[in-house]
């Protein structure tokens, strides 16, 4: 067995060991660990304030992305003492987990040393964790789904969450996919979060139908449809957190952009959707993000729900 070549960092004050730098992690790439722990570094300033205090769930590819990955929801064997944590239930049937939190740039650069290329963050954060913070619609394109479809569903879930006074959000899943996102002011429960999720949910396939299922099997879906999932929404949740990496062919990141480009996309002919999705990867992203800054910094604007669902009860019954 070859053994770890390790570099001393210190990052943040904080003095980290870290490991197989040159570690290709992206085999058709040619990125390695050493690149993706560069990347989370770049990209520390815009990542932390999608990240801080919320429960961190790892999603880790030590041997590459060809190989199986796994989840890591409880804290990983020698955590740094430094790295806060919370235990907290990851649902409201389960038992309690031990997470970390991810609140600066020495911890990102920690969990890229583990080889964790995805970061799935709750809806929720410290102390607050049952008061979700926003909501999301994933849409999920499938099979047969082309490019233009996908957008035109986003498109049509901006329009119709206009007319009851909602100004979503939208970022790129890293995979094939979108995230139509909706800030909450902390405030309401779950149960309530997740009730408004359904109602966007429903009213798209209402006004998508040709385009839209709610079928969460698999085999059932229509051919070219996009699933409008809802059900991400809750307790113990996760989402893919704003400029993540995501363990694909060119390191595609999860990726918050303007609507403006998800109408360009409406308007191309390509018959898939993830080849879009790699225009923002481990390469380009924090060069324009030096340059543009996170669409979502100023964009996020939360919302109360009580003149939300009274406008949707009059405008969409």
């Amino acid at each position: 067995m070859t053994a770890s070549v390790k570099t001393a960092l210190t990052v943040g004050g904080r003095a980290l060991q870290v490991t197989n730098l040159d570690k290709v992690l992206w085999p058709r790439d040619g990125y390695t660990k050493g690149d993706l722990i560069a990347y989370y570094r770049a990209v520390a300033k815009w990542i932390l304030p999608h990240v801080q205090g919320r429960p961190l769930t790892l999603e880790r590819y030590p041997n590459g992305i060809d190989e199986d990955g796994w989840w890591e929801k409880h804290i990983p064997r020698g955590l740094p003492e430094w790295v806060p944590t919370v235990k907290t239930a990851a649902s409201t049937r389960h038992e309690q987990i031990e997470f970390m939190i991810c609140n600066d740039e020495a911890t990102l650069a920690y969990v890229a040393n583990l080889a964790a290329v995805v970061l799935h963050v709750w809806y929720s954060r410290e102390p607050t964790l049952d008061v979700p913070d926003f909501i999301l619609i994933d849409l999920d394109p499938g099979e047969g789904c082309t490019l233009a479809t996908l957008a035109r569903v986003a498109l049509a879930a901006r329009d119709e969450l206009a007319t009851v006074g909602v100004t979503p959000l939208v970022k790129t899943t890293g995979g094939s996919g979108l995230h139509v996102v909706v800030p909450l002011e902390p405030r309401y429960d779950w149960e309530q979060a997740k009730g408004f999720a359904e109602l966007i949910a429903r009213r798209i396939n209402t006004v998508a139908a040709e385009f839209t299922t709610l079928d969460r099997t698999i085999a059932r879906r229509p051919k070219g449809t996009v699933y409008l999932d809802y059900v991400q929404v809750g307790k113990g949740k996760t989402y893919v957190a704003p400029f993540s990496v995501r363990p694909r062919d060119g390191a595609p990141v999860s990726m918050p952009i303007p609507w403006s480009e998800v109408e360009a996309m409406r308007r191309k002919r390509a018959k898939g959707t993830a080849a879009e999705m790699t225009r923002w990867n481990i390469a380009n992203v924090p060069k324009l993000l030096a340059k543009e800054g996170d669409r979502w910094s100023k964009a996020w604007q939360p919302h109360r729900l009580e003149p939300v669902i009274a406008a949707a009860r009059s405008l969409w019954s």
